[in-house]
């Protein structure tokens, strides 16, 4: 194998096949040792956490490529903590897509005078560029269009994705008795243009709640699996 990318939470490798092999670990994103979903630096390390990341992202990957759902998920090998992925190129030098449900996090940060702290939020769809040093800015549509990150149609696809997918893990965690408030995607295209989701779905890259209390990742991966 060719290690192409080191990555803060993988690492990426090129297959002989024409595939990609992600290596996951045990570094969750946040700051100060506090975990954030909604950040693109390195808070903390959880022993175990890549592990954990894996699972659930084979589970909703299973679950999502069964009901038409495009993405990049091929197989995976919980020995050695790695999941095969089809190619996909990522839009610009990286982008992330955040599904929001509750007012919380950064979100309720920027926008408190216009909003109670955990008030819902109708799938709420926001875009930051990966870029630690700039923040991770946000970026609208139509900046993503006149920079030629992507195209309307993309855009499009994308939050249709995004909303569609946030709904269907809010509802299978509402099943286990959880309440997810937030959730971050990562999504790329094919050599036709089509977009499919990418990266993970796992505890490190979701806020979720139970009876008003916030869950750490691994708690909750640790409920999520003892209620499967």
């Amino acid at each position: 194998m060719e290690l192409l990318y080191t990555g803060k939470t993988k690492n990426v490798y090129k297959l002989p096949n024409g595939n990609y092999l992600l290596k996951f670990k045990d570094d969750c994103t946040g700051a100060d040792g506090v975990f954030d979903p909604g950040m693109n630096t390195i808070g903390l390390t959880i022993e175990g956490v890549g592990d954990v990341n894996l699972r659930m992202s084979i589970y909703y990957f299973e679950k999502l490529n069964a009901a038409g759902i495009r993405t990049h998920y091929v197989s995976a090998d919980l020995t050695n903590t790695t999941m095969e992925v089809k190619p996909a190129k990522v839009f610009g030098k990286g982008l992330e897509v955040i599904c929001r449900v509750k007012a919380v996090g950064s979100f309720y940060r920027r926008y408190s005078d216009y909003i109670k702290e955990g008030a819902d939020l109708p799938y709420y769809v926001e875009t930051t560029f990966k870029d630690d040093a700039k923040g991770d800015p946000l970026v609208t549509r139509d900046g993503l269009i006149d920079l030629g990150i992507m195209t309307g149609e993309q855009y499009d696809a994308i939050k249709e994705m995004t909303q569609k997918i946030t709904k269907f893990v809010a509802d299978d965690m509402k099943t286990k008795g959880l309440d997810l408030y937030d959730i971050k995607f990562e999504f790329g295209y094919d050599e036709n243009g089509k977009v499919m989701l990418i990266d993970e779905i796992a505890s490190g890259n979701m806020r979720v709640y139970q009876n008003g209390y916030y869950i750490q990742p691994m708690d909750l991966s640790k409920m999520f699996f003892a209620k499967i």
